[in-house]
């Protein structure tokens, strides 16, 4: 035996006693600093991949790998978790997802009252109008063709969706602001049970918006019960998150009651300064309601301002019938005079945000579909409104009538005192509310909420590191594993053996937004590594390329009970 074999043989043995007898991991992380997500304080760890999956965890310099990847002082965490995003049609448009990504988020989570399936002609002819610029096709028509789209074409993180009730609706009842028949019911009832079966998350309402406002709370716990009893849960925008608050948390504790229901409250929030009070008491109710058995849980984004349309600063009944019919009311003097009124009354039965934010000039316009109305993008209201000689109702009016969209507008509605009462409570998430976007090419010509950029980095940066609102294990458990376990999802958003390897390395020190209301379109800093199903997608801080996202499927898809499981891992093996 030469010298060359005996030095082999004395490696490969050196290797089994340190490794043990398993195969070598694909992936080591070494000399990290694991953050697992269960909120424990961190430990000093490799970690370990093999394919899609952690292989071990184990005290520094016990495991060997085909790559040995030197972390040393970085935070090793469970990829984030954006527990409401609007990414859906960006994401067609780019898979990039790199607004997010930058931030260390590895799964979106969409379909906030209106979602991409199930699909009738009419819904995807109108999926089809709203592409803009944006050229995709749209060749699903129920949830499970939409997930398995969304994975075919690559995704660099991971995607979820909710079946929107607003989708249900105007699939079955149309824009109409009525009550369904029994019989309509229950097509929606089988629309709600046939996705969750299919792979959605539960059962989402925006209730502030047209169709979803039309809804009445019979509808909503008759659809809710369907998707518990399927496997989902129902998360919901409160029919009011302001003058009404009270009431709305009233009507969601009765879905989950008689739903039999978990139920989720979308950025849970107290609007207009007049009810900024009513937050402390919106949390008394849920933590009662918590205590009476319901499962009640919420996220929230870490800014004072709200990003929606100015469809939220108007009457529902002008907007009943759809876009269409909305801008035909609008061309009707009497119309124009009589929703302008109804914008600066207070004490209306719907959802005022121009109300909420107090005064335009706390109102900014960020998002128009005419390239005639984008100069204005980033003016308030109030300029808008004076540079045109006019009310700021009736601007709000002439903007809707010329852009012949809802307008995206930031409204300035919380307190800063509010922000950090949420951020510590233990049963609040994380999410942005926004798009997944990148800083260049299309996505310039509109602003966005610095959310879209910010809004994770901003909980570590910020409310952890600089004002240490909260600690660096909490956070990670508030952006990982609680929402993992809101959402009834398997083996993710922690760091154990088994588990999907989705994870983020970053510098704690480092990590910091940098999008402002001014300038939102700037990434955020400090992700050094991110891995999406054991992959890079993030390497030395810079995107690879690589798509290894998946659509992730909830707890009632009934592909876990009948095999299609295996199928479906197959077809992900083939499309990376």
């Amino acid at each position: 035996m030469n010298q060359r074999s005996s030095i082999r043989i004395v490696f490969v043995l050196s290797w089994f006693l340190i490794a043990g007898s398993s195969s070598a991991h694909d992936l080591v992380l070494r000399g990290g600093i694991v953050y697992d997500g269960s909120g424990r304080p961190p430990v000093a760890a490799d970690v370990a991949v093999v394919g899609d999956r952690i292989s071990a965890i184990a005290p520094p310099g016990r495991l060997i790998g085909l790559e040995m990847l030197d972390v040393d002082g970085l935070a090793i965490a469970p990829g984030f978790i954006n527990m409401l995003s609007q990414a859906d049609e960006t994401l067609l448009a780019d898979s990039r997802s790199l607004g997010d990504l930058y931030q260390g988020v590895t799964l979106e989570v969409i379909g906030e009252g209106l979602s991409m399936a199930p699909l009738n002609d009419a819904l995807r002819e109108r999926l089809l109008q709203r592409r803009g610029r944006a050229r995709y096709d749209v060749n699903w028509t129920t949830m499970e063709e939409f997930l398995d789209h969304m994975e075919r074409r690559g995704m660099a993180c991971n995607l979820a969706s909710f079946v929107g009730a607003g989708s249900v609706r105007l699939q079955v009842v149309g824009n109409g602001n009525r009550r369904a028949t029994e019989e309509e019911l229950r097509r929606m009832q089988n629309l709600v049970r046939r996705s969750v079966e299919e792979g959605a998350l539960g059962l989402s309402s925006a209730l502030i918006y047209a169709p979803g406002s039309y809804a009445d709370t019979e509808e909503l716990i008759a659809l809710a019960r369907i998707s518990a009893e399927s496997g989902g849960i129902y998360a919901t925008h409160l029919r009011s998150e302001s003058h009404r608050l009270l009431e709305a948390l009233d009507e969601l504790f009765r879905i989950g009651r008689e739903g039999e229901t978990a139920v989720h409250i979308h950025h849970l929030k107290a609007s207009g300064e007049s009810n900024w009070p009513t937050l402390d008491r919106a949390v008394e109710a849920i933590e009662e309601a918590r205590g009476e058995g319901i499962k009640v849980t919420a996220s929230m984004y870490a800014y004072t301002a709200a990003w929606t349309g100015l469809d939220a600063a108007m009457p529902p009944w002008v907007q009943e019938g759809g876009n269409r019919a909305w801008l035909e009311r609008l061309d009707d003097p009497e119309i124009r005079s009589r929703v302008a009124s109804e914008i600066e009354t207070p004490g209306g039965d719907w959802e005022n945000y121009y109300l909420a934010a107090g005064s335009a000039d706390r109102i900014r316009l960020v998002g128009f579909q005419s390239s005639g109305l984008r100069p204005l993008t980033g003016m308030t209201l109030a300029a808008i409104a004076e540079r045109w000689d006019m009310t700021p109702p009736e601007a709000i009016i002439d903007l809707v009538r010329k852009d012949g969209s809802r307008v995206g507008a930031v409204y300035f509605v919380m307190s800063e005192k509010n922000l950090r009462r949420k951020l510590v409570l233990p049963w609040v998430g994380f999410c942005s509310d926004e798009r997944s976007m990148a800083a260049e090419g299309a996505f310039l010509k509109k602003s966005a909420h610095p959310r879209a950029y910010g809004n994770f980095a901003r909980v570590i940066g910020q409310f952890v590191r600089e004002e240490h609102v909260m600690t660096l294990e909490e956070a990670v458990r508030k952006l990982t594993l609680l929402p993992a376990e809101i959402l009834q999802l398997k083996d993710r958003g922690q760091i154990e053996e088994g588990a999907y390897a989705d994870l983020a390395i970053f510098d704690p020190a480092q990590v910091h937004d940098n999008a402002t209301y001014e300038e939102p379109h700037q990434y955020a800093e400090g992700m050094v590594h991110v891995i999406v199903n054991g992959e890079f997608a993030i390497r030395s801080g810079e995107p690879t390329g690589a798509r290894p996202g998946r659509s992730i499927r909830g707890r009632g898809w009934r592909g876990h009970e009948t095999g299609r499981a295996d199928k479906i891992e197959r077809m992900k093996e083939g499309a990376h």
